[in-house]
């Protein structure tokens, strides 16, 4: 009798280790609620404002390529400013993207130093902004002038529990936070979703603020929206940190004790017979 429930309890045992439950929340799906959620993230939250050491690429283009020649620096499509707008500072040359353009860097003061139109401030404007207002300045020199204004240098940190921590140049100026993530592999099996942690150097001070993938509100936080500079960091989950803290033999333990039940077990089923 008593070998039977030594046999029965451990196989309770093993079933019970091994089995899920069907009714828990996965943790690792985001944007969980997002058909309760009322979106109402907008432009006012993507817009980047322009900031000292900026690297502005801006081409002007016309039907008439020639008039537009001497604001483009003696520029020649054969000059490509390249990012590596996919992969982190562990791989480099993936997914490498061409900006191509003259380039402007921002000075201490805000301003870049523009061919012909001379010394334009960008304190405080956004991309959008800069670009209609050169439009408004080429129009007195040529005819319906197309403005391209792409931010070479905006560059985010991603670190922590990723599958690719490193660098990240988003080359439109312009991404969220899932690009971010996504750039860098996602987060791999023991990040902590629900707490990400972003810093920001905003207006010369430092900020920061945290957010959770699992809640579609996300969408909404100030954080969703990068700016140029932020680093995200996430952190690990408890499962993670359990592991850490166990003795790596935990498992072999705990599988050498169960074999050694039903062996037991076994052995008392047949001395009883």
């Amino acid at each position: 009798m008593k070998g039977k429930i030594l046999v029965i309890l451990s196989a309770f045992i093993i079933i019970v280790s091994c089995k899920t439950n069907p009714n828990a929340k996965n943790d690792l799906n985001y944007l969980q609620n997002i058909e309760k959620v009322a979106i109402e993230s907008s432009a006012r939250n993507s817009a980047n404002t322009i900031q000292k050491g900026d690297q502005l690429v801006i081409l002007i283009t016309a039907k008439d390529m020639d008039v537009v020649k001497p604001f483009n620096q003696n520029y020649s499509s054969s000059e490509l400013v390249q990012t590596n707008s996919l992969a982190g500072g562990n791989t480099p040359n993936q997914g490498i993207t061409t900006i191509s353009g003259p380039t402007y860097i921002v000075d201490s003061n805000g301003n870049i130093d523009f061919p012909i139109l001379g010394t334009i401030n960008t304190e405080g404007k956004a991309l959008v902004d800069l670009k209609e207002e050169l439009r408004e300045k080429m129009q007195k020199y040529v005819i319906n002038p197309t403005i391209n204004i792409r931010l070479a240098n905006f560059k985010v940190t991603v670190l922590g529990e990723v599958n690719r921590q490193g660098d990240y140049t988003i080359s439109n100026g312009q991404g969220t936070i899932l690009n971010a993530l996504g750039m860098a592999g996602d987060l791999t099996m023991y990040g902590k979703r629900d707490d990400i942690l972003v810093i920001r150097t905003e207006n010369g001070q430092v900020i920061h603020g945290k957010v959770n993938l699992q809640d579609a509100n996300l969408i909404n936080s100030p954080y969703y929206y990068l700016k140029q500079g932020d680093a995200i960091i996430v952190s690990t989950n408890n499962t993670k940190d359990l592991q850490s803290k166990q003795n790596p033999n935990t498992g072999l333990y705990l599988t050498a004790a169960s074999i050694a039940i039903t062996a037991a077990a076994v052995i008392v089923s047949l001395i009883r017979k």
